[in-house]
């Protein structure tokens, strides 16, 4: 295949999963935040055929499946150092592409620990927006363009999202504490 070509169809596969790290930054419940980021990896791993990145391919496939275990409430501590031993171990095996092959990586390695100790959705939405600052930076390096829009925008929204969920909670926490103080 011609490179022109796959980074084409890889922009276009990307687009398509980009539309559910959107909806997993949007929502404010961890299961479907999850199951959105589910979508998103496996998505992600196809698209990474067709840049000819193998780490990318790798790391997705361990990312949907962790993903999924996540989702279904099944990660323990084992089976989260499994996953990021099988992320390191066989993403510098396939990597060909240097520093921009660690990328991912270290992606999967940070997500992954989110995954297994972060349990509020706030904290859960910091380590997204994390992961899609690193994730910006590698895919602009292997010309991922549609991916590095939805990122951004994903950060961005998740940003919001997150000061809406701060602010908000906030907001509420300091009525209950007036209502609390009248004798309520």
């Amino acid at each position: 295949m011609d490179l022109p070509i796959n980074i084409v169809i890889g922009n276009v596969i990307s687009l398509i999963a980009g539309i559910f790290i959107i909806l997993s930054m949007w929502v404010n419940d961890e299961k479907k935040a999850y199951k959105y980021q589910f979508l998103n990896a496996f998505i992600l791993m196809i698209s990474s055929i067709f840049f000819f990145s193998w780490t990318g391919v790798v790391t997705m496939a361990i990312a949907s499946s962790r993903n999924a275990m996540v989702y279904n409430d099944k990660l323990t501590f084992k089976w989260t150092i499994l996953f990021i031993v099988i992320s390191i171990v066989i993403g510098l095996l396939v990597n060909t592409m240097g520093f921009v092959g660690i990328l991912p990586i270290l992606a999967i390695v940070q997500i992954t620990l989110c995954n297994y100790y972060l349990k509020n959705i706030k904290t859960i939405k910091i380590g997204f927006i994390v992961n899609s600052a690193i994730y910006i930076v590698y895919f602009l390096a292997i010309w991922d363009f549609s991916s590095t829009i939805i990122e951004t925008i994903t950060a961005l929204i998740g940003l919001i999202s997150l000061f809406k969920l701060v602010f908000y909670d906030s907001k509420e926490n300091d009525d209950a504490k007036s209502i609390g103080d009248e004798g309520y």
